[in-house]
């Protein structure tokens, strides 16, 4: 199988991965749960990997780094932790419904939403940020990059113009973590959601946020925290605020291994490569009669996805095709960004999204681009 569906879940992975979290199972118990060896390595462990996390993204304190299950998770703990009635919030279409829905749901608790256009090409003009301040608007939730085109958001201009406003800044960073450099700092973000399973290349299961120092979230769960047993309301303080309940120490573990390979391989040589393939790619297949193309692909930060359409043909049949006949996996349909395709005009098509890891080659890219133009040609 050629396996290009990286933007969904990541496939390869680098060994010690898989081997971290077997080692985890049999010799990790529960984190801040006892004062045995057991109780403890996984706590040294957790921590250790906060610390790694604190430092990727160029954050303050590895206490503003918290656990979740996955970016969702933390985009729920982070809309619904600071949003009230009679606040106003800024997004754009390009978003995931991890982001959109609970936003929706925030509105119809009394929060006002603005929704930010795109051009044809799925861009988001960031001037359009500051347009939409209204005196009550409280936060700009965004994504990084669309997880249909691979168009980016320049964060660090709409970070810019959050703190020329005094607003909170909450970025998704689900398409770009591990593959694009993020500095919380320098960009101005408060509020920072995080998959460990894609660009990051940790297990499935593991995501977290980063939240900067002195902003208040409200917690979305509260239950067991290993301290402070007799007090009825859950611990008010960093990271334990944002994290109830047994932590996946499994997964972290793996996560945790992810991370020093990533520093150790470098993202800035993995996107570069990343970027190769999807270059290949798209050059293969751009002038290829039948296909249609989504996103910018002018300038070169971006990330390695590409979006097509064979004619007028249902993207999940095409996708059916490349699978059944070629053997490559990619993804077909809506990809959870309803908004995206109503903007490109695809919401009854879809589209087939080919997206790439430096662990595919240029063969397989190869392979991918005539199995393309061999379904074109059937038109």
């Amino acid at each position: 199988m050629i396996y290009l569906d990286h933007a969904a879940t990541a496939m390869k992975r680098p060994d010690q991965v898989a081997e971290a979290v077997a080692a985890a199972m049999c010799s990790t118990g529960n984190s801040a749960r006892g004062a045995h060896k057991a109780s403890l390595d996984a706590s040294r462990l957790i921590f250790d990997t906060r610390k790694k996390l604190c430092q990727f993204f160029h954050g303050e304190n590895p206490s503003q780094i918290e656990f979740t299950m996955n970016a969702t998770e933390s985009l729920n703990i982070a809309i619904k932790g600071v949003l009230n009635q009679g606040d106003h919030v800024i997004t754009t279409v390009l978003e995931h419904n991890s982001v959109l829905r609970p936003l929706y749901e925030m509105e119809r608790k009394g929060v006002e939403l603005t929704i930010l256009s795109c051009d044809e090409k799925g861009r988001v003009d960031v001037r359009d940020f500051a347009g939409s301040i209204r005196r009550n608007t409280r936060a700009i939730f965004c994504t990084h990059a669309s997880n249909l085109t691979g168009n980016i958001i320049d964060i660090q201009a709409v970070g810019e113009i959050a703190k020329a406003y005094g607003i909170l800044f909450g970025v998704d960073a689900s398409q770009t973590a591990g593959v694009i450099p993020i500095d919380v700092k320098e960009y101005g973000i408060d509020i920072l959601c995080f998959t460990g399973h894609k660009s990051l290349l940790g297990p499935q299961g593991t995501g977290g946020m980063y939240v900067r120092e002195g902003e208040k979230v409200r917690p979305l769960k509260s239950g067991g925290s290993g301290i402070l047993t007799y007090q009825k309301e859950h611990p008010a303080q960093m990271p334990e605020r944002l994290e109830a309940g047994t932590l996946n120490g499994h997964g972290i573990a793996g996560l945790n291994v992810a991370l020093a390979y990533l520093q150790e391989t470098g993202i800035e040589t993995i996107r570069t490569f990343e970027l190769k393939l999807m270059r290949q790619f798209y050059e293969g297949v751009r002038q290829i009669k039948g296909v249609t193309l989504y996103g910018d692909f002018e300038t070169s930060l971006r990330c390695p996805i590409v979006a097509l359409n064979l004619g007028d043909c249902d993207s999940s049949k095409v996708s059916d095709e490349l699978y059944l006949e070629y053997e490559i996996a990619v993804r077909s349909g809506g990809h959870c960004a309803p908004l995206m395709h109503r903007a490109l005009g695809t919401e009854k098509q879809g589209a087939v999204r080919f997206s790439f890891s430096h662990y595919n080659t240029a063969e397989e890219v190869e392979t991918a681009i005539q199995a393309v133009r061999e379904l074109a040609s059937g038109l």
